[in-house]
């Protein structure tokens, strides 16, 4: 029989179904009474009268450039976090910028379940590679896998030789972080003698997990999976594997999610299968966002798991409904290339293009200057460091070259390889 983290991965759809939105009423009654910004962006809905997905489906879906402009006009969560929530609590900020509180309990965001999946168990020690400044995606992870009752090593981004260092010390069994940093580690550790074969398990997010980068830790004896999370409502869905570390199709929803895919740009569901714009709803006290848009695309995939688990899944991150994209786990967004502009006059046209350079993230900013002006490509990049907070190649385009299609973000990975 397979092995579960509890007995709600297997219980029958239509019980989680009813446990859920059975619950949802008294949530949704509680979170209006505590959070003024969602009161009055659900202004008239009877909490008692959302019993259901259709008339979940009725209530307005909130996207993240609409929340950013209530935290804007009401810093710092825009009236939808719960005050009580916050004493002795930690706040946030994401790129965007969007503020956050830290969850309520021991495991907020849901994580365990991921790392059970993953194959991490009691007593293993789990290297954290996430950010642990201003954005909450390590301690997401970290309260996940602490839940688990594993041993944490906060790890942090950055300070590769370190971490090479302290992981062959401390001799970590699982990775937790985003896909292509734990490459960087292997490779630092084999050219500088370390050894980091202590690895055997990873826990992967805020990036794409390449077939090929999967297929090459697999290779080197470090069994990989991934789950898809967002700051605002934790752990969203995770993939599970055979017993020969065989990834199952797809990733399965997370217990504390009711996600929805509608049509871009509108609340409207659309059948199984069909891609849409990632929404969800999570029974988080703290931040009750109802109907959160996470921008993301993805589909959901007809029938269960082989795995034995229950619950539906998704097909995976298929993109962006907007032309927001992360790159190394950060998201650029088109208002920071207009940004970019701002300080550059002598630019006509712009546009970012991101692709892939071997297993890792690559981007480069495609450029027209004005009529008569000089760029200077050396300025530019520094500018796009400072306002993205990443580096990339500044590309000198001829004047008319960039296609004339609105585009200012294209993506250009290939996610399939």
């Amino acid at each position: 029989m397979a092995e579960y983290f509890d007995r709600l991965e297997a219980r029958d759809p239509a019980e989680r179904e009813a446990e859920q939105f059975a619950r949802f009423p008294t949530f949704l009654r509680q979170a209006l009474a505590v959070a003024p910004g969602l009161r009055r962006w659900l202004d008239g809905v009877n909490p008692d009268a959302v019993t259901n997905r259709e008339a979940l489906a009725r209530l307005p879906v909130l996207r993240k450039a609409e929340l950013m402009e209530m935290q804007a006009k009401e810093p710092p969560f825009g009236g939808f976090a719960d005050p009580s929530a916050l004493a002795g609590n930690r706040i946030h900020l994401s790129p965007g910028p969007i503020w956050e509180p830290g969850g309520l309990g021991d495991d907020p965001s849901e994580g365990a379940r991921a790392f059970f999946a993953a194959g991490a168990r009691p007593g293993d020690i789990v290297h954290n590679a996430f950010a642990y400044h201003m954005t909450p995606g390590g301690f997401m992870l970290d309260g996940g896998a602490r839940a688990l009752g594993c041993s944490v090593f906060a790890a942090g981004t950055g300070n590769t030789e370190m971490q090479v260092e302290a992981a062959s010390i401390l001799r970590p069994s699982v990775y937790c972080g985003t896909p292509d940093f734990l490459k960087v580690m292997l490779d630092r550790a084999a050219e500088t003698g370390k050894d980091l074969s202590s690895f055997r398990r990873g826990l992967v997010s805020a990036g794409a997990l390449y077939p090929s980068l999967r297929a090459e830790y697999a290779s080197r004896g470090v069994r990989v999976l991934q789950c898809y999370a967002t700051a605002e409502s934790g752990v969203i869905a995770y993939e599970t594997a055979s017993d020969e570390g065989e990834p199952y199709p797809g990733m399965i929803l997370n217990e504390h999610a009711i996600v929805e895919i509608v049509r871009p740009g509108t609340g409207e569901p659309v059948p199984d299968g069909e891609v849409g714009e990632v929404v969800v709803t999570t029974f988080n006290a703290a931040y009750p966002l109802v109907r959160l848009s996470t921008g993301d695309l993805s589909a959901i995939l007809p029938g269960a798991s082989p795995c034995g688990r229950t619950n539906r899944r998704i097909k995976g991150w298929m993109g962006r409904a907007d032309q927001r994209t992360k790159v190394k786990g950060m998201f650029v967004d088109p208002k920071q290339i207009a940004e970019v502009l701002k300080h550059h006059r002598e630019i006509a046209r712009a546009r970012l293009v991101v692709t892939r350079n071997g297993e890792l993230d690559a981007m480069a900013l495609h450029v027209e200057a004005a009529a008569g002006a000089a760029l200077d490509e050396k300025a530019v990049g520094a500018t796009l460091r400072e306002v993205t907070k990443l580096a990339g190649n500044i590309v000198h385009a001829d004047a008319g070259s960039l296609p004339n299609d609105g585009k200012v973000i294209a993506d250009e990975r290939d996610y399939t390889k």
